[in-house]
């Protein structure tokens, strides 16, 4: 591989010939061979954010020249639109705890295209990250990152698996099944009733997640290395705020205190906290599926998933319920995410933090493994799965759990040997009930009929 020689405040090292970065990122590609994966593209796009926010800010503000300016915002909206140039941002995801070498590693890349673009020095300090600082732009990055992955990402796939839901809801209001609490039957629900369950899930879940969306839009850009503002004008802040808010069409603002925001991840670890409740939601659903699909003869067999693939290579013919297994999976992943975020979010000593790359990879892996897995699951098994009506019926006319309904017309201890006799026995519990009270089969019909029992009341 041809290299060059690049330098920095350390001395002079090898860099690849074509590498847009440089000395900085290159002795962190040295000092950082732990994971083989670079910081997720979004988080890159938000630098890539701030970096074009900033320059235009500090034009405003007199601190660099329009021209140079110019050129750093123009450079940004080329490595934005560019997938191949992410190939420049390489640095690993467990760096220093400030990601200090992502952040130098977007001064090289932006100044190197901006130099070529002006034909004159751009530098990577002084002007690219003029008034900035890796503490308060890697928290900036952060909640950046988040908000607009969830806004633009997340909260529109959680949109579609509650309406998915709530369209199959409709389409099988009309079906009744036996209702499980301990995984043992008991009363009867609707099918609709079930799913409308799920659905509520889910929106209790996006609507937290927007409620979190205001603190994630505060930034801590302007408080450069420890929360004083030093180095940077005093109307920074305010104006990086409104120029970041037109490039993204989202509102952002400074945040009420720099101290806070550098030196802890609080705003992060309630979010990553909200996803980890989100998938806790996800896994109920995909394993509430798991179970209703089970069988097809010896399980409960209540609906049948779609057949995506065979699901075994020694039995043929056996298909496995694989969308439901695989969001059950991505939402542990979730989970352990958000305990790993949640150690990082400890680890705020004094003035800032030190696990921010961890905690901004993490906290994007869990909003995109949510995004992806919500739609799958809403359309390779909601909306697909059909409904085994004979196997539902079978099981249903069957369940002594029903002769509850009696417990206000012939007592509980009565309706509970009506119960353990219908067991014993094998009978449906009309037929039990017949036998055991006063009232006539019709009577007994109105009041065991298990759709009139998901009405509740007396």
């Amino acid at each position: 591989m041809k290299t060059r020689i690049e330098k920095d405040s350390m001395g002079s090292l090898e860099v690849p010939e074509n590498a847009l970065y440089g000395a900085q990122t290159q002795r962190a590609i040295n000092n950082f061979p732990i994971s083989d994966e670079a910081m997720p593209r979004p988080f890159i796009e938000a630098l890539l954010l701030i970096k074009n926010a900033a320059a235009q800010a500090n034009q405003e503000l007199g601190c660099i020249s329009a021209a140079v300016a110019n050129a750093i915002s123009d450079s940004c909206q080329l490595l934005s639109s560019d997938p191949l140039l992410m190939d420049h941002f390489p640095v690993d995801i467990f760096q220093t705890g400030s990601a200090t070498s992502s952040n130098m590693n977007a001064n090289e890349v932006i100044a190197t295209l901006a130099s070529r673009a002006l034909g004159d020095e751009v530098n990577p300090n002084d002007h690219v990250n003029f008034g900035q600082s890796s503490n308060d732009v890697v928290p900036s990055a952060i909640h950046i990152s988040a908000a607009l992955q969830i806004q633009d990402q997340l909260l529109p796939a959680l949109e579609h698996l509650q309406a998915t839901i709530e369209t199959k809801a409709t389409a099988v209001a009309g079906y009744c099944k036996t209702g499980r609490t301990h995984l043992m039957d008991a009363m009867p629900v609707r099918m609709d009733q079930q799913l409308l369950g799920w659905a509520s899930q889910i929106r209790q879940n996006r609507e937290h997640l927007e409620a979190l969306l205001p603190a994630l839009q505060q930034l801590a850009q302007g408080g450069t290395a420890v929360g004083t503002g030093v180095n940077t004008h005093e109307q920074f802040a305010a104006l990086f705020a409104q120029r970041l808010s037109s490039l993204t069409g989202y509102s952002f603002s400074p945040c009420h205190n720099r101290f806070a925001a550098i030196g802890s991840q609080d705003t992060a670890v309630a979010v990553s906290g909200q996803l980890k409740t989100t998938a806790v939601s996800i896994m109920k659903i995909a394993n509430d599926l798991r179970w209703m699909n089970s069988g097809p003869l010896a399980g409960l067999g209540e609906i049948s998933l779609e057949a995506l693939q065979p699901g075994s290579s020694i039995m043929p013919g056996k298909v496995n319920p694989v969308i439901p297994e695989a969001a059950a999976m991505a939402a542990a992943q979730v989970m352990g995410n958000d305990t790993a975020i949640s150690v990082g979010g400890q680890s705020g000593n004094f003035e800032l933090n030190v696990m921010l790359p961890m905690i901004a990879a993490n906290l994007l892996k869990s909003i995109g493994l949510l995004t992806s897995t919500s739609r799958l699951l809403a359309d390779k098994a909601i909306s697909s799965f059909s409904v085994n009506e004979a196997k539902l019926t079978e099981a249903l006319h069957r369940n002594p759990i029903l002769v509850t309904a009696l417990n206000p017309v012939i007592g509980y201890a009565r309706a509970a040997e009506i119960a353990k006799q219908a067991y014993r026995e094998g009978r449906p519990i009309l037929d039990v009930a017949v036998e055991g009270t006063d009232l006539s089969r019709e009577e007994l019909a109105v009041l065991l009929d298990p759709q009139k029992l998901t009405e509740g009341g007396l």
